[in-house]
């Protein structure tokens, strides 16, 4: 009998995670060392055919991902399982759960709620609704049961990445190194994980103390950095040096200064000095010589992060930046505490901006004007062109039914280009 076919979902939580939700599945997104699509994959041992999500995301297109599609879409001649963009298995129960996935229609649990279902061929997928409220779903009989965690909140990505980076890299990564070079100090007795290709020079000092090191393929760490565990460093992305320590770096990014506990999705560029901590930035985004966020304020009190739905109090006492897709911020750029920053913005100048940056915004302060669609775009394809990527009609598409929707929520005319 032919394996079932994966595809991942976003419930409505998934969709109000902003700023990311805007531009990109749910599913890819980085939690831990893996995107999430990725997490699924191995978990369950098959390859996610798709994902399905908002409208306007239809188009989506990056190397490597799966695109977004209608449920409709995969043939009902085989079993689909269908499962939340939100779940984080435990890694010790995937065999069990593959000899699960039999012929019979069953709902998937974690934590006692709803977050899959099993759909054998010949059935009709789940409803729309459905989607967007699995834990409403009726469960039938006899469900599978998984171990794991749900992750709930936006800010949860950047804040528990360290914890699921011990979890994420003795699961995972390849055979811990032998060996690590002349002149490479190591600090601790915590593994040290590398891929082909790695370039580590002389003069590094990787610490170790409170948990591994992945230094995927093609990785480099330059001299006179100081890179902590658990951390995890993706694809052909560089350390330039500086304290960096408790982080997850995606593919083709340029890492240097003061980093600690913060994701950065992929090709993204922080070649300069300045603190970042506690921060999640998407994939594109340009950080500025010398910009800096907080990340935990002045009378050490919960901090409060505002999107497009209004503003939250997340509970925790550290948080920095939120960056979306495709931000750019100019030098010296200082950002608040908790600041959301909307994806396609391009922020500037000596005045710190304000906590909520709606999208595709440009300017400097609170003087904020609509970022043009044509003006972005040209930016976009200008930028992913220096590393080697196109900007397809697909994605442009997609990129402007998200700038749209944008401007939409913020009451802007977006008939504007």
């Amino acid at each position: 009998m032919a394996d079932p076919v994966l595809i991942l979902f976003d419930d409505r939580t998934a969709r109000e995670w902003e700023p990311f939700s805007l531009t990109r599945p749910a599913g890819e997104l980085v939690f831990g060392a893996l995107v999430q699509r990725a997490r699924l994959e191995r978990f369950t041992g098959l390859s996610c055919a798709g994902h399905v999500t908002a409208a306007h995301l239809r188009g989506f297109t990056e190397a490597g991902s799966a695109p977004v599609i209608e449920p409709d879409d995969v043939s009902t001649d085989r079993t689909r399982l269908f499962l939340s963009s939100r779940v984080v298995p435990a890694w010790e129960a995937g065999a069990a759960f593959r000899d699960d996935l039999g012929g019979a229609g069953r709902a998937i649990r974690l934590a006692g709620q709803n977050v899959g279902f099993l759909v054998p061929a010949g059935q009709p997928a789940p409803s729309a609704d459905q989607f967007l409220d699995p834990g409403e779903a009726a469960t039938g009989e006899d469900p599978i049961d998984i171990p794991g965690e749900v992750i709930e909140e936006v800010w949860e990505l950047a804040l528990d990445t360290p914890s699921q980076l011990l979890l994420d890299i003795p699961a995972v990564a390849p055979d811990p190194a032998v060996s690590l070079g002349e002149g490479v100090y190591r600090i601790g007795s915590g593994a040290v994980h590398l891929g082909e290709g790695v370039v580590i020079e002389p003069g590094v000092v990787l610490d170790t103390t409170d948990g591994p090191i992945w230094l995927d393929d093609g990785a480099a760490v330059r001299a006179f950095t100081r890179l902590a565990g658990p951390a995890y460093v993706g694809p052909n992305s560089t350390i330039l040096g500086g304290s960096v320590e408790a982080v997850s770096i995606g593919p083709v990014c340029k890492v240097r200064g003061e980093v600690a506990e913060s994701v950065l999705l992929g090709f993204c560029n922080k070649a300069h000095d300045g603190h970042l901590g506690h921060a999640y930035l998407g994939r594109w985004v340009n950080l500025g010589a010398e910009t800096t966020n907080s990340d935990l304020k002045n009378n050490y009190g919960s901090i409060r992060i505002t999107t497009a739905a209004g503003e939250r109090d997340t509970g925790r006492i550290k948080l920095g930046s939120l960056l979306g897709d495709h931000v750019k911020t100019g030098i010296g750029l200082l950002l608040n505490t908790g600041t959301v920053v909307g994806a396609g913005s391009n922020l500037f100048g000596a005045e710190m901006p304000p906590k909520w940056v709606p999208p595709f915004r440009w300017g400097s302060g609170d003087q904020l004007v609509p970022f043009r669609v044509d003006k972005f775009l040209e930016v976009a394809e200008r930028v992913m062109e220096r590393r080697g990527v196109a900007l397809g009609d697909g994605a442009r598409e997609q990129l402007e039914a998200s700038w749209r929707r944008g401007c939409a929520q913020a009451g802007d005319e977006v008939e504007q280009r």
